[in-house]
């Protein structure tokens, strides 16, 4: 018997992904432009959402739809992993993780992710060494803001290349910082506009 259309079984399995990220029901009503009240009958199992908020709701969490809507069985130890999508050359206008975009996919664990819409970027050379080096394969929270001094992937040349630098503000002015001090900073402008699209998270070597 299908368990689709199960509330209670939606309930159950929102509240453990809620409980496990250590997520509220305001954030993700904020986040996902849900109302309160909506989701609250979701998690105390009176209504059953519709299936776009499903698909909303595992891409927020960076799980299947069937974590979500199947039953889990409670005798095994189960590791949820998602398939995170590899930016190559960004085409001008589309969404970010638009198909043409994509380069191929990494598989990370579920619960070890931050929330939100993730994808990654490969490194090419050395200008954020050592902190990161080259090759390297950075996941990227896509976010416009980051705080000042964090690593950001930021579009540059007519929103079609993202570089990696450390992002300064000093007045007006927003400076794209190289770790490695052997390659000059960035300095946005009208002639050199750019806009952050996500917040360096962590990154990882193929061996």
């Amino acid at each position: 018997m299908s368990d689709l259309g199960n509330k209670k079984i939606i309930s159950k399995n929102i509240s453990h992904l809620m409980n496990e990220r250590g997520i509220t029901r305001n954030q993700i009503s904020d986040d996902l432009n849900i109302k309160y009240t909506t989701l609250t009958d979701w998690i105390k199992g009176n209504t059953y959402p519709r299936i776009d908020s499903i698909e909303k709701l595992a891409n927020y969490f960076n799980v299947q739809k069937s974590d979500l809507v199947e039953r889990k069985p409670t005798n095994i130890s189960r590791v949820a992993t998602v398939s995170i999508p590899v930016l190559g050359q960004i085409a001008c206008g589309d969404p970010i993780t638009a198909d043409e975009n994509i380069d191929g996919y990494r598989d990370e664990v579920s619960a070890q992710l931050p929330s939100g819409n993730l994808f990654y970027l490969k490194c090419k050379g050395r200008s954020m060494e050592p902190t990161i080096p080259d090759g390297s394969y950075v996941l990227i929270h896509e976010q416009p803001e980051v705080e000042d001094g964090e690593i950001a992937a930021v579009l540059v040349d007519d929103d079609t290349e993202a570089t990696l630098k450390r992002v300064k503000r000093s007045g007006d002015s927003v400076i794209l910082m190289p770790d490695n001090n052997k390659f000059s900073p960035i300095i946005l402008s009208k002639k050199q506009p750019g806009r952050i699209i996500g917040k360096a998270v962590k990154f990882s070597v193929d061996l």
